[in-house]
């Protein structure tokens, strides 16, 4: 038995899985608001004698940069030392990996009911596959076939260059580049990004702000939600916010296949992270698949590889389940790649 987390900044998610059962399929699962916390251990404790289980070996997806064997959470003042957990909780053995790297090992688990298919074609046995997630910031990832198991590998992609295509969004880094020293794509492709989106329509673009939404956006402290949920309103959608998203689904669109040649990822592209489902009818309206294969040259090549939206909040918590079982459970039973059937 092992114990497997997502840790977060909002919430940590601990659950204890089997390798009978396998990592889909957890004995026990609480969640906890992390910020009433002092740090990870208090939470591990207490987890553990609500379920009155010992474990001998943890992993944990991260929401911030791991180094060797430590971690700091982004949007906590926590510091999380893996040595540490395994000399405080007697464990044998704890694994720290970014949440976009467990969220990348859920993939080869995932099943058709937590997918949402965006480009319905087959991929290929023991391809590369990308993931992309677009949430607060960008994450993105890769996974990659060992000849046993694929094998996920972080990556910080969310900030390279932003590379403009079109005049619109060359006027778009011009006026990011008067408040960013660089201008990463998570700065246009994320949910600090869907803000700048608004504020360059908004400013540069002229269009009007409906007053509903001028007084939601005063109220909140985050307005990345109201920017999404009045551009997604069914009845009375403000034009303003959905240009702003449209226009992140375009540069999504851009960057997935971006990801897609510099890993060629003939086993799928994965989009994940909390606003993808939130915006699935646009995604599903097909701009984000016609930036993904305008590749020139490599258009046709980029248009035979699958892509899919996780629906499954869970992921990384699976993720996570899937690397701590992963030597015990899952590398003796999967004999070959394992094809993702991702159907809506």
């Amino acid at each position: 038995m092992i114990l497997a987390g997502d840790i977060g900044g909002t919430k940590t998610t601990l659950a204890l899985f089997e390798a009978a059962t396998g990592p889909r399929s957890p004995v026990a699962e609480v969640t906890f608001p992390s910020a009433s916390y002092p740090g990870l251990e208090v939470i591990i404790r207490e987890f553990l004698t609500q379920v009155g289980q010992d474990v001998e070996s943890a992993c944990f997806g991260v929401a911030g940069p791991v180094t060797g064997d430590k971690a700091r959470i982004t949007n906590l003042p926590w510091n999380v030392d893996a040595k540490v957990l395994c000399r405080e909780l007697h464990f044998a053995s704890v694994r720290l990996m970014n949440d976009l790297e467990a969220m990348a090992n859920a993939v080869p688990i995932l099943e058709p009911a937590d997918l949402c298919t965006l480009n319905d074609t087959a991929p290929t046995p023991a391809g590369a596959i990308g993931v992309l997630a677009p949430g607060t910031g960008l994450g993105e990832a890769f996974l990659a076939w060992d000849g046993a198991v694929y094998r996920a590998y972080p990556s910080e992609g969310g900030h390279c260059s932003f590379a403009p295509r079109t005049a619109l969004e060359v006027d778009l880094l011009r006026f990011l580049l008067d408040r960013f020293e660089h201008v990463s794509y998570e700065r246009v492709c994320s949910g600090q990004g869907i803000p700048n989106l608004y504020d360059f329509f908004r400013e540069r673009e002229h269009m009007k702000e409906l007053p509903q939404v001028v007084r939601q956006l005063t109220a909140v402290g985050d307005p990345t939600p109201v920017i999404v949920r009045a551009a997604m309103d069914p009845e009375d959608p403000s034009p303003l916010c959905r240009r702003a998203v449209e226009t992140f689904v375009s540069i999504l669109g851009a960057e997935a296949g971006n990801l897609a040649l510099k890993v060629l990822a003939t086993g799928g592209i994965y989009l994940g992270g909390g606003i993808p489902p939130r915006i699935l009818p646009i995604l599903q309206a097909g701009g984000v698949m016609r930036t993904f294969q305008h590749k020139g040259r490599f258009g046709a090549m980029v248009a035979q590889m699958p892509a899919y939206v996780i629906l499954n909040s869970r992921a990384a918590l699976l993720g996570a389940a899937r690397a701590g079982l992963q030597e015990d459970w899952l590398a003796p039973r999967q004999k070959r790649p394992r094809e993702p059937s991702g159907t809506s």
